[in-house]
C-alpha cells in the first residue's frame, strides 16, 4: 500500500498519463479504478497511498463528480496537482470504415470537446456516455455495441484498435487539471507558489451569502482561481461552494481568511494546500504580507497589555 496509487482507469486514460508524468509514480504500483468514486474509496479504505482524479478542464470546466466526492464524506486532502494537454482520436476496431460508424462511446467531457468535428464528419452519430475515454476504447475492443470510441491515441495501442483520425478536438489549447489526494497528515510546507482548496457550507441561503464569503478573501488580497456551486443533496436550492485560491494555509492572510470563513459558515472543509502546477509569482499587497499581519498582532497585543 505504501507505494500504490489509484487513478481513474482503465489503462490509456488521460489520468494515467498525468500520473505517469508525476514523480510520485516512480517505483510505485499504479492501480486503475473504474470511477472517481472508486479511486477515492481506495484511499479512504487504506488500499492505496493516494489517488489521482480529474478536477477541471479548460474547455468544459469543473468535473462535478470529483467536487462532490471531495466535498462529502471522509475528508481527503489534495497534496499535488498536475495539468496536461488533452488531444483526442477517433478509434475503431480493425477493418471498420468511417462510413460504418453509427454510434460512438466516450466520456461526456470528451464528446463536448469534439462537437464541431463530429458535426462536420459524422453528422447524426449517436454518442454514448462512458465512465472514461479509455473505458470506451476498452469496451469497443471487447465487442460493445458501438462502432467507434473517442479516446487518446495511446489507448489504441493498449486495446488493439485502429486510429481513424487523430487530433479531432475542437480546441488546440484544451488542458485538464488533475489532483493527487491522500488522507490528512501529509501536508507540504509552503513553497511560495501554492494553491488551497476548500468546500464551504452555509448555515442557510440568504441575501449576500456569497458576498460574505468573497469579502473574506477580498479584504486580505487573496485571488480566487476557481469557484463552483454544487448541490448539498439535502434539498432543492441548497448548495455548497468549492473554491481554489492562491496561497498556503501557513500564510498569515490565508489563515485569517479561513478563520473568518469559519465564523460565517456552518462548515469549512479544508481540502489541502499544495504547490501550483504552473510557476508564477503571486502578487501579495504590502498590507497583507505575513509581516504586516504579525506587526498588527504585536500592535494589538501592546494595547491589550498596556498599564495605566
Amino acid at each position: 500500500m505504501t507505494t500504490s496509487y489509484a487513478y481513474l482507469g482503465p489503462r490509456g486514460t488521460f489520468t494515467e498519463a498525468a500520473l505517469l508524468s508525476m514523480p510520485e509514480s516512480k517505483n510505485a504500483t499504479l492501480l486503475a479504478a473504474e470511477s472517481v468514486n472508486s479511486a477515492l474509496t481506495m484511499v479512504r479504505e487504506g488500499h492505496v497511498l493516494g489517488a489521482l482524479v480529474p478536477i477541471e478542464n479548460s474547455v468544459e470546466g469543473a468535473v462535478p463528480t470529483t467536487l462532490d466526492e471531495l466535498g462529502h464524506g471522509e475528508t481527503l486532502e489534495i497534496v499535488a496537482e498536475v495539468a496536461i494537454p488533452v488531444e483526442f482520436a477517433l478509434l475503431v476496431r480493425p477493418g471498420t470504415q468511417i462510413s460504418d460508424i453509427k454510434r460512438i462511446a466516450t466520456h461526456p467531457h470528451a464528446s463536448a470537446q469534439c462537437l464541431e468535428w463530429l458535426r462536420e464528419n459524422l453528422p447524426g452519430v449517436n454518442v454514448i456516455p462512458a465512465m472514461s475515454t479509455a473505458s470506451a476504447a476498452q469496451g469497443l475492443s471487447e465487442g460493445a455495441p458501438y462502432e467507434g470510441a473517442i479516446a487518446s491515441a495511446v489507448a489504441a495501442g493498449h486495446y488493439g484498435l485502429d486510429i481513424v483520425q487523430d487530433g479531432i478536438g475542437d480546441n488546440d489549447a484544451a488542458w485538464t487539471r488533475f489532483v493527487l489526494v491522500r488522507k490528512p497528515g501529509f501536508a507540504k510546507p509552503s513553497s511560495g507558489n501554492d494553491k488551497t482548496t476548500v468546500s464551504l457550507f452555509m448555515f442557510e441561503n440568504h441575501p449576500g451569502a456569497l458576498l460574505e464569503i468573497l469579502t473574506e478573501f477580498t479584504v486580505r488580497g487573496i485571488d480566487l482561481t476557481r469557484i463552483e456551486s454544487r448541490p448539498t443533496k439535502k434539498q432543492l436550492g441548497d448548495y455548497f461552494f468549492s473554491i481554489d485560491f492562491e496561497g498556503h494555509v501557513d500564510d498569515e492572510r490565508v489563515g485569517e481568511a479561513l478563520k473568518g470563513l469559519h465564523r460565517i459558515c456552518a462548515d469549512v472543509k479544508f481540502l489541502g494546500s499544495y504547490p501550483r502546477h504552473a510557476s508564477s509569482d503571486a502578487v501579495v499587497k504590502p498590507a497583507v504580507t505575513d509581516r504586516a499581519f504579525q506587526d498588527a498582532d504585536e500592535w494589538l497585543r501592546s494595547i491589550r497589555t498596556r498599564t495605566n
